[in-house]
């Protein structure tokens, strides 16, 4: 851990702070802070910036309620440049988007980008919009029971290739799991937001549970 007076701020006080969701690891916004702002954000476990234009201070969400609560905050190798890691309550953007990065500029057609949100999405987008020969669509029609046997049915096709010292087939079967998975999750109205709080609720409890042990 630094110390917020090891940080380089530049000749107006102020140090760019880039802000990345927590959860789907996108790139928010970029923002500044000074080290008013920086403190209280540490004290409020809340993002709160420095506006350039405004010159003065803004806790984000305090007028739309989309605030920012603070995992971490990282300084880069020099000190001069942050990297802030939160769980938001809305759109990051002013105009109402998940992202202020949103305007792409370059796309390299060999190089196919890839995320688990992007994957739900699509897979949600099979449910509302239904598109005639997807297989996906064709799970949402024939319903829990059928997205359930397809889950149980991968479960145990991982089963047989690990069992068979399989390592591609293995991969290959885990995918399937987590894709059809990933339609029983929006089948249930259950969002990777949701699962990413509940595992990182275990890794709490697991942590204390050692630390305790460690204490006896």
């Amino acid at each position: 851990m630094i110390d917020i007076e090891n940080l380089k701020f530049d000749n107006d006080g102020l140090i760019p702070a880039i802000v990345v969701d927590a959860i789907s690891k996108k790139v928010l916004t970029l923002a500044y802070m000074n080290k008013e702002s920086l403190k209280i954000s540490m004290e409020k476990n809340l993002t709160c910036f420095y506006s350039r234009s405004r010159k003065e201070l803004w806790l984000k969400g305090e007028t739309s309620g989309n605030y920012q609560h603070i995992v971490s905050i990282t300084a880069d190798c020099d000190n001069d440049a942050l990297v802030v890691m939160v769980e938001k309550d809305g759109p990051a953007c002013h105009l109402g988007t998940d992202s202020c990065f949103s305007n792409r500029l370059y796309e390299n057609e060999d190089k196919k980008e890839f995320s688990y949100e992007a994957l739900f999405e699509l897979i949600k987008g099979r449910k509302t919009d239904k598109k005639e020969g997807s297989y996906t669509t064709y799970l949402f029609e024939k319903g829990l029971d059928k997205i359930l046997k397809k889950v149980g049915e991968e479960c145990t096709e991982v089963i047989i290739a690990a069992k068979a010292n399989d390592k591609k087939e293995t991969i290959y079967e885990i995918a399937d799991l987590c894709y059809h998975t990933l339609v029983l999750m929006i089948e249930a109205g259950i969002s990777l937001e949701d699962i990413h709080r509940e595992l990182a609720s275990r890794h709490v409890i697991d942590h204390k549970i050692k630390q305790e042990k460690m204490t006896k």
